[in-house]
């Protein structure tokens, strides 16, 4: 049976940074390739992805801060920017001049926003069911999009929120089962590391603060990004999706890669909202491919 630790069997886990206190599980030389995890999330989210990219790569999933075990510092109400800041501080203490980026949700939101702010830092960027774009009105009113972020997030919010008040393992089972098209794909494992980390009194404090802002579209609207914008971005990008992912479909990752020039699209089938951990080793595939210039099958292109 495979298990977290037997996937990552060969990685090394550390600390970088002086800024903030980043955890990195990393393996491989080459080409740095950072995983960023989503909202709650921790560096583990691709631990079934790190040891077969780093054949071709220098991998590096990192914990956000408020997250794992990465620092905590007081919550001030900025999110995307400081995430940005941390990936910043963690490439000065690597000595990296550029990077390129995979980010799952929150973390595709964070490499969205930094290839707008910072793209001379990148080289690429992955968007995996990413969060924070804002779509205009006629987008959805003319059917181009099913957006049912309303639904999705409302549920997302009330797992989140009912995990880390009160983390049992059936609590913390159920946010897990909202990243699954299956909710068998979440392994005992993943929960028990999960309620680990939640019962953490600091991890507890934090994501509190992270979760009650970053799921209210009022405070968390000035960083997020409108799909007009979406023209302006100038780095290779491939837009990585699902056919399952809850709250929007293959259709709003098909838009979003419309709008970005000369982006790649692919969707993952019979995947929700991490196709990394439920069909690992397509998305090794693609992502690899992907990042060594290569083209994606033709029926997965927009």
């Amino acid at each position: 049976m495979n298990t977290i630790w037997l996937d990552l069997l060969g990685a090394r886990v550390g600390y970088y940074g002086k800024k903030y206190r980043t955890r990195v599980i990393e393996a491989g030389e080459g080409e740095v390739l950072l995983l960023l995890h989503g909202i709650g999330g921790h560096a583990e989210a691709y631990s079934r992805n790190i040891m077969r990219l780093a054949k071709h790569f220098r991998v590096l999933a990192i914990d956000f801060v408020w997250h794992g075990l990465s620092s905590k510092p007081e919550f001030k109400g900025v999110t995307i920017p400081t995430y940005m800041d941390q990936i910043i501080d963690l490439m000065e203490d690597l000595g990296v001049d550029r990077v390129s980026i995979e980010g799952e949700s929150l973390g595709g939101w964070v490499a969205l926003y930094m290839a707008f702010e910072r793209p001379e830092l990148l080289n690429r960027i992955i968007l995996n069911t990413s969060a924070g774009v804002v779509f205009k009105p006629e987008t959805i009113e003319t059917g181009l999009v099913e957006v049912r972020d309303e639904e999705g997030i409302k549920l997302l919010r009330e797992r989140s929120l009912n995990a880390i008040d009160n983390p049992t393992y059936e609590t913390c089972r159920k946010r897990l089962e909202w990243l699954m098209a299956s909710p068998e794909r979440v392994t005992d494992e993943l929960v028990a590391l999960r309620h680990a980390f939640y019962n953490d009194p600091e991890t507890k404090r934090a994501l509190r603060s992270v979760f009650e802002y970053t799921f209210d579209p009022k405070t968390s609207q000035p960083y997020r990004i409108h799909e007009q914008r979406l023209g302006e971005l100038n780095l290779p990008t491939l837009v990585l999706w699902s056919d399952k992912n809850p709250g929007s479909g293959a259709d709003v990752g098909r838009h979003i890669a419309n709008q970005i020039p000369g982006s790649t699209y692919h969707c993952i089938n019979d995947a929700a909202h991490w196709p990394q951990w439920e069909h690992a080793e397509e998305h090794d595939r693609v992502v690899a491919e992907f990042m060594q210039g290569g083209s994606l099958a033709r029926e997965n292109k927009r």
